[in-house]
């Protein structure tokens, strides 16, 4: 966990409190801006895998494709297990041109046939295995690999909370060394941090495979969120 403080003082309006007599205390604003940061292992992955067939005819080109991600569907259901989800995310039908230098119009020369499936796995220790299971079914195209975390939401809250008790605590800790006493907190509200969304990792962990597998490491996910905090004090 990282944070990072930023400390403010302005002088505030004397206020005269009802049935005191004599000059009211001096009130100071501390304004005080934390950050802090949560580091999390993921724990759900995505996938895409792709089939791409070429074929001078269409039919050709559709009908193989069709054939080879049924069985890569059937490999990675087998591999993935019951929670995977798999979801069609392409499929495009592109014809293939000859163009000609003297002006001739282009040929039909053939047809390429792309089908990608997006694969959501919440269990990490079996994606090298799905790789390698829709790799031997016919897959040809692999990409976008990405670890996220399932509820990214409570991992902002968790920093937030943070950097509310990080903010806290500077500036009672401000307030002591300039001997200010905290009177009330006057407003409290959310700091736009550069970047807060989940950011690359702080940690790397390897999936221990037989070396026939392939290798796949995942990495802590950092969230970082801010909090502004401005209290009035007034001398001890």
């Amino acid at each position: 966990m990282r944070c990072m403080i930023l400390l403010g003082l302005a002088a505030a309006p004397a206020l005269a409190w009802a049935g005191v007599r004599g000059p009211a205390a001096p009130l100071t604003t501390v304004r005080v801006t934390a950050m802090a940061t949560v580091a999390q292992m993921p724990d759900r992955a995505y996938l895409e895998v792709g089939v791409r067939t070429e074929s001078p005819h269409l039919q050709g080109a559709a009908a193989g494709n069709a054939a080879r991600v049924s069985r890569v569907l059937a490999a990675v259901r087998h591999v993935a297990g019951r929670r995977a989800q798999l979801t069609t995310s392409n499929y495009s039908v592109a014809p293939q041109y000859q163009y000609f230098s003297d002006g001739r119009p282009p040929r039909l020369t053939g047809y390429i046939v792309n089908n990608d499936v997006r694969i959501r796995l919440d269990n990490l220790a079996r994606v090298a295995r799905v790789i390698d299971a829709a790799t031997a079914a016919g897959a040809n195209l692999e990409r976008n690999l990405r670890f996220v975390l399932r509820d990214p939401q409570a991992a902002r809250l968790r920093a937030l909370a943070r950097a509310a008790q990080h903010a806290h605590q500077a500036a009672a800790t401000l307030a002591r060394a300039l001997n200010l006493r905290i009177v009330r907190i006057a407003a409290v509200r959310q700091t736009d941090v550069p970047g807060a969304a989940p950011r690359p990792p702080v940690f790397a962990q390897a999936m221990r495979l037989p070396a026939s597998t392939t290798p796949i490491a995942w990495s802590a996910i950092r969230t970082t969120a801010g909090v502004t905090l401005t209290v009035v004090a007034a001398p001890r």
